[in-house]
């Protein structure tokens, strides 16, 4: 059977998060990368993978997927095996608290957290533009009231969904990695049940794997 693939950069936080769950998993893959310096995820070839023309895309066999969270789901589903339960869907309730601290990462955490990545590391880095100190700060401000959410949660759990690692967690792997790059990592020190997670899901052998390919700049 050939492996899936997917495509786009591997230091791609959306990326990131694909390879991660293909490694939880052990699944054969290739990585196909996509070079933005050229437009090639505006090409012909890429927008029939993703219409939108952004990372990533995803082919197994003649099914083609994009979205990192949708691609990141199937792989868990195709390859699923009791020792690796991270959608929990075989309990209603597990499940549901899966999919909510899923959607906080996507709708709370990360819209405060990907600010900061975004003008401490990819402006200056790759478009030589300065960093706004404005949006850092007001998006740290956001950042402090989710993590004290986060906080109180946590001290409760020891995962998100609960006493069990799963897809929730894992999720927040790729941007908050970067954000670790960034000067602003220290706020981590503040919410010890938070860092003490951070360190878990960091202790992870496909998050090691992964993360040694990301290679964050220095900041």
């Amino acid at each position: 059977m050939a492996p899936v693939k997917v495509f786009g950069p591997a230091r791609s936080a959306n990326v990131a998060r694909v390879l991660v769950f293909l490694e939880e998993v052990g699944a054969e893959y290739e990585l196909v990368n996509i070079d933005f310096k050229v437009k090639e995820h505006k090409s012909p070839e890429h927008l029939a993978r993703n219409p939108f023309g952004q990372i990533p895309a995803f082919q197994d066999g003649d099914l083609l997927l994009f979205e990192s969270r949708a691609i990141s789901k199937y792989v868990l589903r195709k390859y699923k095996m009791d020792e690796v339960d991270l959608l929990r869907e075989g309990n209603l309730k597990e499940a549901a608290m899966v999919d909510v601290w899923t959607e906080v990462d996507a709708h709370t955490y990360n819209p405060a957290l990907s600010p900061v990545v975004y003008e401490c590391i990819i402006k200056p880095m790759m478009y030589g533009i300065p960093t706004d100190d404005k949006v850092v700060a007001e998006s740290l401000d956001k950042l402090k009231k989710v993590m004290e959410v986060y906080e109180a949660r946590l001290s409760q759990h020891e995962y998100l969904a609960g006493d069990f690692v799963s897809f929730a967690d894992l999720n927040h792997f790729p941007h908050t990695f970067y954000f670790m790059a960034t000067p602003h990592a220290p706020l981590f020190d503040s919410y010890p049940h938070v860092k003490a997670w951070w360190e878990r899901i960091m202790a992870r052998p496909a998050i090691k794997k992964i993360g040694a390919s990301m290679i964050p700049p220095k900041a």
